[in-house]
């Protein structure tokens, strides 16, 4: 017994059926048992010398008849024959075609009524730009470009570590030290040839945003910082370009949709960012591995459903998972018509700065501390009541490292420490990589602190050139 597949144009023929099980032995049969099943499909195969119209191919297993023995073609048990017709007509005729093997690799999608060919042909002409290859990228660039979307963007110009692995599954432990998109984009490729894959390996700024994100159809975050996601945003409603939004934290995430078929951006719900160190990032509080894995999908859904037209995307709505409960919950989003961008008057009529805008409120940020190294650190210890040495890292990372004398303050409490301090001794801060401590050390000397230093590379780079018997992480 063969599958014969019948294609969205011919399915008002079939009732709707777009699959049957045929017992002929060869193409020839194949036919006959299908027009004595659906007669009227007949006229539409085959011309009246009896052989295939010209608008028409049969294919078994990916191969086309014609190559193969015609109408004689003996079928194995279990054979795939499809009937590959030309489509043509309306706005679908500037859609590309799909190639043999196509049929087979998305055979699902077209089983379903609500994409068939002609939705797998809009999900290859589309052009998706996702910003990030991180733990939400990771999940969101694997499930579209299996699903055969024509054009991926990928933005990022970070490096695979080893603590990425826990939840950026789209990398493996050969891609270390490798840039992201680069490995991302040979992952990809491997997955599916067929799909377009455009790497942006430059940082996401207000002077090339436009520039990049007006190439694509739509836009997906998976950002893990306030001023990059106000920068999209923003970047999405002046282009016109639908948004879809994931966040995470801890055990808790985020979906939606943001300007969206007059539907409301990220700033109708966030009008402004919470003030910096109150919002601790996933390398302070922890991600739970699987917890970008189900908002990342859930991001790809509302992705292919905005492409192929179909459901309801999650506009006007913002949906909150709880890994822990295992709970959904839904709620609404309005449109601010006072929003400063997508608003009735809006303020906002080009990208502003995003750092500044979601910095210290009033006050610009300025690299005014001095950096050190961990073997100047080590020299130092000789004489350590000369300074203070404090861990801005989170509780759990103590149980992992710690560093002899340090003073644990966690990050997003340091604003109500400083009393603790006198601005005039010098104060060396450190973190995980030094990319915490960098700010706060920003923080701190603009706070007065006159003798501030960072410490480069963090607590793992003391494990890596100080003290080895100390765990990296």
């Amino acid at each position: 017994m063969s599958r014969l597949r019948i294609p969205s144009p011919l399915r008002r023929f079939t009732g709707g059926a777009s699959v049957l099980d045929i017992t002929g032995s060869s193409i020839g049969e194949v036919l006959a048992e299908l027009f004595s099943i659906h007669p009227d499909l007949k006229q539409h195969i085959l011309a009246e010398n009896g052989e295939l119209r010209n608008f028409v191919n049969l294919y078994v297993n990916g191969d086309n008849i014609n190559q193969l023995d015609g109408m004689e073609t003996v079928l194995e048990s279990g054979a795939d024959v499809r009937i590959i017709p030309a489509i043509a007509g309306g706005s679908e005729n500037s859609l590309p075609l799909l190639y043999p093997k196509e049929f087979i690799r998305y055979s699902r999608h077209l089983h379903l009524p609500e994409v068939g060919v002609d939705g797998q042909r809009k999900l290859k002409a589309a052009k998706v730009l996702i910003v990030g290859t991180g733990g939400l990228g990771s999940p969101v660039a694997l499930y579209l470009t299996a699903a055969g979307v024509g054009t991926i963007g990928l933005v990022d110009f970070d490096v695979v570590d080893i603590s990425n692995l826990q939840r950026q599954i789209i990398f493996g432990v050969s891609h270390e030290g490798c840039s992201k998109v680069q490995s991302a984009k040979s992952r990809l490729k491997d997955l599916n040839p067929h799909v377009n894959v455009i790497a942006h390996e430059i940082p996401l700024q207000s002077d090339n945003a436009l520039e990049i994100i007006e190439q694509y159809d739509l836009i997906v975050d998976g950002t893990d910082n306030f001023p990059t996601r106000y920068l999209v945003n923003d970047a999405c409603v002046l282009l016109k370009k639908p948004y879809v939004y994931g966040s995470i934290y801890r055990f808790d995430g985020q979906v939606s949709v943001f300007n969206y078929e007059g539907g409301p951006c990220y700033r109708c719900l966030y009008p402004e960012p919470p003030p910096p160190h109150l919002v601790p990032s996933c390398a302070e509080g922890g991600v739970l591995g699987v917890l970008p894995g189900i908002i990342g999908t859930l991001q790809a859904n509302e992705a292919l459903k905005i492409i192929l037209e179909i459901g309801q995307p999650l506009s006007g709505k913002i949906m909150i998972f709880e890994a822990l409960d295992s709970e959904f919950t839904e709620l609404r989003v309005k449109r601010n018509p006072k929003c400063k961008i997508c608003g009735d008057y809006p303020e906002i009529k080009q990208l502003i700065d995003y750092v500044e805008f979601c910095g210290v409120p009033g006050q610009l940020l300025k690299k005014e501390f001095a950096d050190i190294t961990v073997r100047d650190l080590a020299e130092k210890f000789e004489d350590q009541s000369a300074f203070k040495l404090i861990d801005v890292r989170e509780e759990f990372e103590l149980n992992i490292s710690q560093l002899p004398g340090a003073i644990h303050i966690p990050t997003h409490e340091l604003p109500s420490r400083l009393d603790d301090f006198n601005p005039e001794e010098e104060v060396i801060i450190f973190c995980r990589t030094g990319v915490r401590s960098e700010q706060v050390c920003e923080f701190l000397a603009n706070h007065q602190f006159k003798d501030v230093k960072n410490l480069l590379g963090g607590i793992n780079a003391w494990a890596k050139e100080i003290d080895q018997t100390l765990p990296t992480y």
